[in-house]
């Protein structure tokens, strides 16, 4: 794939990894419909580097997982907790609190705070000595 394309366009996703995963979580539901179009439009959007740096520690780049990683294992521990999640309130009691531990643990996980090193990186190297002396 060519990234330097023509009045330096920012490139399709069709044929990428991203575009596939995008395509194959496509009418789960409408929530995830919703988070496919606001990936998408941050793929194919024009960014400065002042908004990149931001858009990283945004999605996985916040050291106290207030970002969208952190956010993605929240709503997990909700949906895995039947206090929260009346479906679950059917299942045996020891499924619920697997779910619940489970949901937890996949928080805790996504917020581990060496999840986010290389987008942190990937942020620091975007802030060069020449940007930082620009008044």
């Amino acid at each position: 794939m060519h990234v330097h394309t023509s009045d330096n366009a920012v490139p399709p996703i069709t044929g990428t990894d991203l575009g596939g995963v995008l395509e194959d979580l496509e009418g789960i539901h409408a929530g995830i419909d919703l988070i496919r179009d606001g990936l998408r439009l941050l793929a194919l959007d024009r960014h400065d580097l002042n908004d990149t740096q931001v858009l990283l520690a945004t999605l996985a780049g916040s050291p106290d997982g207030t970002d969208v990683l952190g956010a993605v294992g929240q709503l997990i521990a909700r949906l895995t907790n039947p206090d929260s999640n009346p479906a679950l309130r059917t299942l045996p009691l020891d499924a619920q609190k697997d779910a619940i531990r489970q949901g937890e643990l996949t928080a805790y996980h996504l917020g581990d705070p060496d999840l986010r090193d290389s987008a942190s990186n990937a942020n620091a190297a975007l802030d060069t000595p020449e940007r930082r002396n620009q008044p």
